[in-house]
């Protein structure tokens, strides 16, 4: 058997010390009084409403429109919808179809610089009504649509979906953010027509009255498929394609109260759940090291990691990319992730002592106990991998990836996605630490230990579990 480079546990361990830096303390940059973030750390996780409290606003439709309960239904699900597309995953949503109002919670944070609670609100109100123009028919005066724009191209019933991708510029070479546009079927014919005769021309894209895009159209487009290309962030796509997916709520939204909620579990009771937390992962670092000697310390290592990643998959980590909330189900999938991966070393490190206490080798040992503890491990965990996609699937987004392969389901049924936010952060939550379980657990772990099994002093077999 080949061995391991005697470098790669110290290329391992660095690999995760840095990322166990960055994804607890983050990396930014001040320069005077510009602060700059590249990479997000634990102080910029979104806490739930249970945690650290939040928003209570309440919506209702125009006066003048008296909504039918299937309206407010429909304005309920495009809520909930757009709330997670902003990432706001703990949120709660209540209908009142005799007062036709809808009240919406959703967590904030206070010193979170890139999100404002206020302009959360005011952007969940403007998911209403979204229309393509030709030209671009804005009133001087008001910068706001104009009186005489005529009927729309289209309007955001006949829009199928928009989605952020990365696409290569075919000048340049170079990836950019862009909007994918599909649109519905009726709708195709209308649109070949006004790209026919808009080409070298723009279509304006409106939301409730503003301009948020005015692409010029390049060529006549027949399949209902374009791409809206520009000086796109990720960001700004991601924004512009949630704003085209949520503009087909039956009618405006109102804001008619807003104020702070108290959390009710309170920072203090987070604060000792960290301490508490922290406590339990060094009891148990020193239970593994202890018992299983080096395979344990090596586990430690790899568990380390495991949390490090976890925490920068929700902090969103780079700082173009945006956060999810953490909620106390979120911390349950944490902390059920974490003891995945404890059970996973704890499996290895078990099979190595079975293969060192029948006299093999070192190496032939740590071969054969990771390949023979894999298949253990593969299925306790890719079990757990279905039930966070389906969690994910049946409780997020209609449009997200997790949602698809249910969407015919659904659709067979007369049902939709639930968008319940706190059992999608828990799935989040729980997937990611899987996955990492994977790469920490399994991959880590062998690498490492592999590594140190070559050094002289480490070639003893009492410290894999054999005896002196």
């Amino acid at each position: 058997m080949k061995r391991v480079g005697k470098p790669v546990f110290f290329v391992v361990v660095a690999i995760l010390a840095l990322l166990t830096y960055a994804a607890f303390f983050g990396v930014s940059s001040k320069y005077g009084d510009i602060d700059r973030t590249y990479i997000k750390g634990a102080d910029d996780i979104r806490w739930g409403i249970d945690i650290r409290g939040g928003v209570d606003v309440t919506f209702s439709p125009p006066e003048e429109v008296d909504a039918t309960d299937e309206e407010m239904s429909a304005a309920e699900s495009v809520i909930k919808t757009r709330l997670l597309n902003q990432n706001i995953t703990d949120s709660e949503v209540y209908t009142d179809t005799n007062t036709d109002r809808i009240i919406v919670r959703f967590p904030w944070k206070s010193n979170e610089q890139d999100f404002n609670p206020e302009a959360a609100i005011e952007e969940l109100g403007k998911t209403a009504q979204l229309a393509f123009y030709k030209d671009v028919p804005i009133d001087q005066t008001t910068g706001l649509l104009s009186a005489n724009a005529g009927e729309p191209v289209l309007t955001g019933a006949d829009v199928e979906k928009a989605e952020f991708v990365m696409q290569q510029d075919p000048t340049t070479g170079v990836s950019q953010p862009v909007v994918s546009l599909v649109l519905k079927d009726e709708a195709k014919e209308k649109w070949a027509e006004a790209t026919k005769e808009q080409v070298g021309k723009q279509i304006s894209i409106f939301m409730d009255d503003e301009v948020i895009s005015a692409p010029t159209v390049d060529e006549e487009i027949t399949d209902g498929r374009c791409v809206i290309s520009g000086n796109f962030t990720a960001e700004s796509a991601v924004e512009l394609a949630n704003q085209i997916n949520g503009g087909a709520l039956p009618f405006e939204l109102v804001t008619q109260s807003y104020n702070a909620i108290s959390p009710t579990l309170g920072m203090g009771a987070k604060d000792a759940m960290v301490k508490a937390g922290a406590a339990a992962f060094i009891i148990i670092a020193l239970f593994m090291i202890l018992y299983y000697r080096l395979p344990g310390f090596v586990a430690s290592i790899a568990l380390m990691g495991q949390l490090a990643g976890t925490i920068a998959a929700i902090t969103g980590f780079f700082a173009v990319f945006p956060s999810f909330t953490l909620t106390v189900p979120g911390i349950a999938g944490i902390i059920l992730g974490l003891g995945f991966g404890v059970d996973a070393n704890i499996i290895s490190a078990e099979r190595i002592r079975e293969e060192i206490r029948t006299g093999k080798g070192i190496d032939a040992s740590i071969q054969s106990g990771f390949q023979n503890a894999f298949s253990a491990i593969f299925d306790s965990n890719i079990t757990v991998v279905f039930i966070a996609i389906i969690l994910m699937g049946v409780f997020g987004p209609s449009d997200s990836i997790f949602a698809i392969p249910f969407n015919f389901l659904f659709s067979w049924m007369g049902l939709g996605t639930a968008t319940a936010g706190s059992v999608y952060s828990f799935g989040y939550t729980l997937l990611v630490s899987i996955i990492l379980n994977f790469l920490m657990g399994v991959l880590s772990s062998r690498l490492m230990l592999r590594s140190l099994a070559g050094f002289k002093p480490f070639r003893k077999a009492w410290l894999y579990g054999g005896e002196k």
